[in-house]
C-alpha cells in the first residue's frame, strides 16, 4: 500500500503535463511581461472606473476581432499578438492613475510628460513589437499636419509609422476614446520607431507647432541617432494642400511644385509661413494680414471678424498664425 502511494505521487497525469508546458495567460503572462509593480497597479484598480477598459476580459474588447484579422494580415505571429494585445489593455488600465501622479508631482509638461511615459506596459508592448516597426521602403517619414500627409508621404515612396506592420494595425483601431490613455502609447512608439533611422529620412510639415510629437519628440530623437549614424540625414518639406485636394510642396521662391527638399527646419518652417501667410488665398491673406497686424483691439466692430480668424487658423492647424 505504501509503495503504491509513494507510485502515485511520482505519477504525472496528461492533464498534468499540460498545464505545467501551457504558456503562462492572463495576469500571470503580464506579470511576466510587466513585472510585479504593474501588475499590483492593474488589480489595485480593478475596482475603480478604469474596469471597463477591458484588462481583465481582452477577448471582450470590441475591437478584438478586427485587431486579430489585421495583424494575421500584417504577418505578426498569432502568440506575439495575443500578448501584445494583453499589454495593450493593460497599459490602457494602468494609464489613468500615471496620468494622476504626473499632475500632482509637477505642473511642469515636459516632466509630466515622462512620467506619463514610464507605462511599463507600454514600454513592453513597444519592445515585443520593435520588429514590427521595420520600414517597407529605402527611407523613413515622418509628418506633421493631419493625417492626410501621412499618405502623402507614403505616396512620395517613403514609409511612415502607420505603414509599418504594427502601425497599420493601431491606426484603425480604436482602443479607447480618451486620448490621454492612449497618447502615451504612441509617444513610446514613435520614439522607437525614429531610433530605428539608419539612413535618409524625409519630413513633411504642413503645419508646424512646437508642442507637436514631431517637433517635441521625434526630431530630438533623431538628432541622438544622426550622431551615432551620419547616414542619418533630416530632410524637410514644407507642403500645402489645395482647395481642390491636392497636396503639392513649396519652393524657395514660394512656388507649388512637386518636390522640395531643404536641409534646415528653419528654412522649411520659414518657407511654410511665407506661402501660408501671402500666397494662400490672395484676397483672404490680404484680410488675414491687416486684421493680425493691424487690427485696434478697441474696435468694437472689427472684434468678431478678429476673432472669427484667429479661430479659423488654429482649426485649420495652424497655430499662433503659423
Amino acid at each position: 500500500m505504501r509503495e503504491q502511494r509513494r507510485a502515485s505521487k511520482t505519477q504525472t497525469t496528461p492533464q498534468a503535463a499540460a498545464r505545467r508546458a501551457a504558456p503562462p495567460t492572463g495576469v500571470a503572462a503580464l506579470q511576466q511581461r510587466a513585472g510585479n509593480a504593474a501588475v499590483t497597479r492593474w488589480v489595485q484598480r480593478q475596482a475603480g472606473a478604469l474596469n471597463e477598459h477591458y484588462a481583465a476580459k481582452p477577448t471582450e474588447h470590441p475591437e478584438w476581432g478586427t485587431y486579430q484579422k489585421l495583424t494575421k494580415a500584417a504577418g505578426i505571429p498569432r502568440a506575439e499578438a495575443e500578448d501584445a494585445w494583453q499589454l495593450l489593455l493593460g497599459g490602457i488600465d494602468s494609464q489613468g492613475a500615471l496620468n494622476d501622479e504626473a499632475a500632482a508631482r509637477t505642473s511642469d509638461r515636459q516632466e509630466q510628460r515622462e512620467i506619463r511615459a514610464t507605462n511599463t506596459w507600454y514600454q513592453e508592448f513597444v519592445k515585443l513589437m520593435t520588429k514590427h516597426l521595420e520600414i517597407s521602403t529605402p527611407t523613413m517619414a515622418l509628418w506633421a499636419g493631419g493625417i492626410e500627409v501621412n499618405d502623402y508621404a507614403h505616396e512620395k515612396g517613403h514609409t511612415p509609422l502607420a505603414q509599418t506592420r504594427i502601425g497599420s494595425v493601431l491606426n484603425v483601431l480604436e482602443l479607447h476614446p480618451d486620448w490621454k490613455l492612449t497618447g502615451p502609447m504612441w509617444s513610446i512608439l514613435s520614439k522607437a520607431f525614429v531610433s530605428l533611422a539608419t539612413g535618409p529620412v524625409h519630413i513633411f510639415v504642413r503645419a508646424y507647432a512646437p508642442d507637436s510629437i514631431l517637433i517635441r519628440l521625434e526630431v530630438p530623437e533623431l538628432r541622438l541617432v544622426q550622431r551615432l549614424n551620419p547616414d542619418v540625414q533630416l530632410i524637410w518639406h514644407p507642403v500645402y494642400t489645395g482647395p481642390d485636394g491636392r497636396t503639392s510642396e513649396i519652393s524657395e521662391n514660394c512656388e507649388l511644385v512637386d518636390n522640395a527638399e531643404y536641409d534646415k527646419r528653419d528654412t522649411c518652417v520659414s518657407t511654410l509661413i511665407r506661402y501660408l501667410r501671402f500666397f494662400h488665398d490672395t484676397c483672404v491673406s490680404t484680410l488675414i494680414r491687416y486684421l493680425r497686424f493691424f487690427h485696434d483691439a478697441s474696435n468694437a466692430q472689427a472684434a468678431p471678424a478678429h476673432k472669427s480668424m484667429e479661430q479659423l487658423l488654429v482649426a485649420n492647424g495652424h497655430k499662433d498664425g503659423v
